[in-house]
């Protein structure tokens, strides 16, 4: 009779294990409350934050923003005119993810990855959280390849590095979105993917920048991030992360990504409103006492990762001697050039420099509008070139030379010759560094015109020609020395076969133009 009852019961436990049944487990919980898109919930033990929750009948999703011991508040991600108090809502386990791909550039999307710019859906296969860890020590490469910004005076005094963290600072209207603007369409023969993420613009801005990226051939490279001044704050507070993610699928499988952020005091202002709204204690200029960390976690995501790295999140994903960077532009609005307030000082400690756009110098003509004695980049000559850095190592020494000796000069008027001197080399400087708009330059026509510089081929060259100089200069190059221009590597220090050439052509060039001084070839 034993031996039956347990043949019975391991035939039932087959049969049990056969069964093909599954059993969706969640937590449930009611909204109490919803009040400027907070929802206060009850009854959700069991959730993270950044979890999402669902609302029944396909109605939507809404974030965990903040746990409390019995209440938990919600932020929703759609319209809450469809939700009542006392509606269900149901956990889902999942974290916010945004879709990620190479189908991807040339798209226009919003902070959760949904295509705006009425070319039709993507279909997606990877999907990547928002919020994600930083790499580890171990997996991070020293700074040594520079970033191609097509202006001299980023490339020559504050130059960018393949993985580095440089934030763009200054007022409104001194062009720091027209400076980013014209760094992605210098990457445009350079193999770097851009992702562009708006916060809280217009989008009548974002419409005319996408506009310029598209008549120089950018958007092929570029995917845009908008979260516009229209958009609820979490859409703004959520757009930099969702960008930031979409980068990472690029850097993850070996390849060079430039993100810029425009700008990080909207997001600020943005997290700060729901902060308020969610009865957080406020503290300096009404921001949360987190607001550091909010920005660390998302900068911190930039870096230049080695080849184990790859291999640890791509399996299937094999290359050799390969790595990958993710560079960040964050930009910082601030007023009246007062760079000591709340969100400028952080972004400031977090990052590994910045470029200071200055009011007085854009209304006097000088664009870019770079400050050199305030800009800084912390990684220095180790992500230059070999060739710009010989040829530029003293021009910041040289320019704050020339600003000093200006402010001296205007409460002297006997000036020796001298000083005269070194007034005119500092007034030529401060018009090479000038450079229009859309118009990036190439690291070869840049070591053209330092060249010419640094081995005094300009001395006889007056002030208002140096523009043309240049420029003639390169167009005649290209016409006379292509192959020089080819197979010149720009990577490598000078040497005294490759200074002699330069050389050569600048002196053949000035005999053919009927600039006439002695050859340098002794200096």
């Amino acid at each position: 009779m034993l031996q039956k009852i347990s043949g019975i019961s391991k035939l039932i436990k087959e049969r049990i294990n056969k069964l093909n049944s599954s059993v969706d487990r969640y937590y449930e919980g009611v909204i109490i409350s919803i009040i400027d898109g907070i929802i206060k919930i009850i009854g959700l033990s069991k959730v993270l934050i950044n979890e999402l929750i669902e609302f029944p009948n396909n109605i939507g999703y809404a974030l965990i923003f903040d746990l409390d011991k019995y209440i938990v508040n919600a932020i929703s991600l759609t319209s809450c005119l469809n939700l009542n108090v006392g509606m269900k809502v149901r956990s889902t386990g999942k974290k916010l993810s945004v879709p990620v791909g190479k189908k991807l550039l040339g798209r226009i999307i919003n902070s959760l990855g949904k295509p705006i710019d009425g070319k039709g859906n993507i279909e997606f296969k990877e999907f990547y959280p928002i919020e994600y860890k930083s790499p580890s020590i171990i997996y991070r490469r020293s700074i040594n390849r520079p970033l191609c910004t097509g202006y001299k005076a980023i490339d020559s005094m504050i130059p960018i590095g393949l993985g580095q963290r440089e934030l763009i600072i200054g007022d409104r209207k001194t062009g720091k979105t027209s400076l980013v603007i014209d760094i992605i369409i210098n990457q445009r023969n350079l193999n770097v993917k851009c992702i562009y993420v708006s916060i809280g613009q217009k989008l009548s801005s974002v419409f005319n920048i996408v506009k310029k990226l598209e008549y120089y051939d950018a958007m092929k490279y570029t995917t845009i991030v908008v979260a516009s001044s229209s958009d609820e704050a979490i859409m703004q507070y959520i757009s930099p992360y969702s960008g930031c993610s979409i980068a990472e699928f690029f850097r993850n499988y070996g390849e060079d990504v430039l993100i810029i952020y425009d700008d990080l005091t909207k997001h600020a202002v943005s997290y700060r409103q729901i902060s308020l709204l969610l009865h957080r204690s406020p503290g300096r200029e009404a921001y949360p006492g987190d607001v550091f960390y909010l920005h660390s976690r998302l900068l911190e995501r930039s870096a230049y990762v080695n080849y184990k790295f790859i291999k640890k999140y791509n399996d299937n994903y094999h290359p050799k001697n390969i790595s990958g960077s993710l560079t960040a532009l964050p930009i910082v609005e601030t007023y009246e050039g007062d760079i000591s307030s709340f969100i400028p000082t952080n972004i400031i400690s977090i990052t590994d420099g910045q470029i200071f756009l200055e009011t007085n110098l854009f209304n006097s003509g000088i664009k870019p509008a770079i400050n050199p004695g305030i800009s800084v980049s912390r990684v220095g000559s180790a992500a230059q070139t070999g060739i710009m850095k010989y040829l530029c190592s003293s021009l910041r020494t040289s320019l704050s030379q020339y600003y000093e000796l200006l402010s001296f000069s205007q409460f002297s008027f006997d000036i020796d010759d001298f000083t005269n001197k070194q007034l005119i080399k500092g007034k030529k400087i401060v018009e090479i560094l000038k450079q229009k708009q859309y118009k990036p330059l190439s690291l070869f026509r840049q070591v053209l015109i330092f060249f010419s510089l640094k081995f005094d081929y300009l001395e006889d060259i007056s002030i208002n020609k140096i523009i043309t100089f240049e420029h003639e200069l390169y167009l005649y190059v290209k016409k006379y020395h292509i192959n020089f221009k080819k197979k010149v590597n720009l990577y490598k220090p000078l040497n005294k076969k490759l200074i002699y050439k330069f050389k050569k052509i600048i002196s053949s060039f000035k005999k053919k133009n009927n600039l006439n001084i002695e050859d340098n070839f002794d200096k």
